[in-house]
This record gives structure tokens, sequence and C-alpha cells, in this order.
């Protein structure tokens, strides 16, 4: 092959290569100050908060159980709806208990005859014993006999007064205001007192949000949390929209759990509109305080390494080079930045796939945060 033809082609081959590296710099000459967007650093102030993954919860959650046996005659309440306190939810037969009630008054009128007796009988043997008519020991039995009797009355009133009550106990009704529960037993189920489970009630006005905290979370925070010194507490519903009233602290524990290594706070929220239904999980945001003198950077200009986190900032010869930076929690779509950045730094937010350390850089202009 002629010598004039091998130095063609090898002309034609470097030529593409020379074309396939322009092209991987994506179409930037070599040597060439790389086009970035930078964020000039101002100080700003910003609340200092902490979010958890929490679950609502009703302030209160009872078990409605009957405190007397027997056939559950009748359902009054729609499952699922909204009770008052006092309203009658079943109705347990109360035949066998009127006839008890009917039972317990009359052993009571013949213990009350008994007892009147014994003190007639008392009274009249007084003045016999005075005058000798009789002897001590008579008289003695006497007033024994209406001690006996007055005993025996008190207990045939109190047997009365418990009758009063399991008749009164046939009605179950609702011990507070709340959201009713499924019904758990059909109407002529025989039921059992104090065991078996008709349904539930929820008082979901307010209600209350259980989270916590790990120790490093409560560092950032300022320490552990009580009612005094958390100034916010906020819920973001599973939508992701926060709900319009703040909450506040109704219980903070005074140890750290040693099995899970955190605190555990319950928050309690207005819910009139019941929007907020138990069981559910949610986020909830707590504000302490305020930070002053940090920065907002775009989360996507924060990078890491083995040795921590850091961005890339301009420095006074137009070149990018890497500053360590001490993050706090994200605001937003930001970090905020606790240390490491200055007022007046110049941030890149872009190209930083294509950035080496001690590149040249310009700045692209017109960028907006």
């Amino acid at each position: 092959m002629p010598s004039r033809y091998i130095l063609l082609f090898g002309f034609l081959f470097f030529t593409l290569i020379g074309c396939h590296k322009s092209q991987d710099l994506g179409g930037i000459p070599p040597n060439a100050p790389l086009p970035v967007s930078t964020l000039e650093m101002s100080p700003v102030t910003v609340p200092t908060t902490a979010e958890a993954v929490g679950q609502t919860e009703g302030a209160k959650e009872v078990e409605i159980r009957p405190r007397v046996g027997g056939i559950l005659l009748k359902r009054k309440y729609n499952e699922g709806s909204t009770v008052k306190a006092g309203q009658s939810l079943f109705i347990i037969d109360p035949e066998p208990y009127k006839i008890n009630l009917s039972q317990t008054r009359a052993q009571f009128k013949q213990t009350l005859a008994r007892a009147e007796q014994a003190k007639r009988e008392k009274k009249r043997l007084e003045s016999l014993v005075e005058s000798q008519s009789i002897s001590q020991r008579e008289f003695d039995n006497a007033v024994s006999d209406e001690s006996i009797s007055m005993a025996a009355l008190s207990q045939s009133r109190a047997n009365v007064r418990q009758a009063e009550l399991n008749l009164s106990y046939t009605n179950v009704t609702a011990p507070v205001d709340g959201i009713s529960g499924r019904f758990q037993f059909s109407e002529g189920a025989l039921v059992s007192a104090n065991t078996s489970l008709l349904t539930t009630l929820v008082q979901v006005t307010p209600i209350w949000v259980r989270f916590s905290f790990s120790d490093n979370e409560l560092k950032q925070l300022g320490g552990a949390l009580n009612e005094k010194n958390v100034e916010e507490v906020a819920v973001i519903l599973p939508d992701g929209i926060e709900y319009k009233t703040k909450g506040k602290i109704n219980f903070a524990a005074s140890e750290i759990n040693p099995a899970l290594g955190t605190q555990e706070l319950r928050a309690t929220f207005e819910n009139n509109e019941h929007q907020i239904l138990p069981g559910q999980f949610v986020r909830v945001r707590v504000t302490t305080g305020k930070k002053d003198g940090v920065f907002l950077v775009p989360q996507l200009a924060v990078l890491t390494s083995d040795q921590g986190k850091f961005v890339f900032v301009v420095n006074e010869k137009n070149q990018a080079m890497p500053q360590p930076v001490f993050t706090g929690e994200w605001k937003g779509k930001d970090w905020v930045i606790l240390g490491g950045l200055k007022g007046g730094d110049k941030v890149i937010i872009n190209n930083l796939i294509k950035i080496r350390p001690g590149m040249p850089v310009t700045n692209m202009p017109n960028f907006k945060k």
C-alpha cells in the first residue's frame, strides 16, 4: 500500500477519536470553562424541626361489655355512627331481672316486718326487766334479736339495690361520646356478664397521635422533649397535606426506651370534623425553636463522599472547588447547612456530574432559586 494512503487513514482515525472525545464533553472544547448555575449564599433563619412517623388513636377507646348476662334482644344504634354519652346501645332481656327485683323487694318487706317486731319486743321487755318480772337473760336475748333483725334488714335493702342495678344494666348505654364500632353479636344471642364484647366505642374528638424520636434527633431538637419546650406540633396526613389545626404535647416519656433508644411522645389535636381517623399512619413535625445564620442549598447540590457531605463553590479564580459542609434537616427541597459556608459563597447547583476539583467554570446568567 502506498505510504500516502497510510498517512491519510491515520489522519482520519485520529480525527474521529477527537470528535468522539468532544462529544463526551458535551460539545465543550477542551480547556474551555464549564457553564454552570450558581446560588449566592445569604444567611437565613429557619425553625428547628424534626419529623417522625406517628399513628393516630382515639383519646378514649372503650370496649362495650354487658354487666349482666342474658339474651340480647335489640341493638339500638347504627354501626359506625356517632353516639352520645348515655345513649342506649343494646337491650338485654330484662324479664328475669324484673322478677328478681320483685322477689328481693318482697324479702325486704318480710325482713322489715321482723325488724319492727323485734324492736317492739325489746321495748315491751324494757319495763318488765326494770320491775324484775323477767330475767336479764330474756331481755338480753330480745336485744340480740333486734340487732340481728336490723342487720338482716340492711342486707335485704342492699339486695334490693343490687337487683335494681342489674335491671338497669339490661339497658347497655354509651359511657362516652364517640364513634361506634361493628356489632359483634346478633340479636337473640346469649351474652355473658363482663366477658362478651358487644362493640367498641372510640372518641375521636380530640384525637391523639403517638410518635417517638431517637437520641440523635433529640440532640438536633435541643434535648428531650416535653410540653414546655415544644412550640408547635403539626401533622401531615397520608395525602401529603398538612392538617389545618396544630397540636400540643400531652405526654412525654421521662426516660429513653432502652429497647428502641427513643423517647415516646403523644400529641393531641382537635378533630371536630372527624378528618383524622384512629389507626392512620401520619408524619409528625415538631418545632422547638429557630436557627439563625444558616443557609439553604438545593438537595441536588449537596454531594456525599467518604469524608462526608460537600458542595462545589466557585473561588476567586472561577474554579470549582469542593467545600465540606455540615448539614441539618431538610427544609422542603433544600438542605439546611449549619456550617461550612459563609455569606457570599457561590454554590454550584447544576452540571455537577461533569465538574472536577479545580475545573474552570463560567456562570450562567439569569438563574433564580
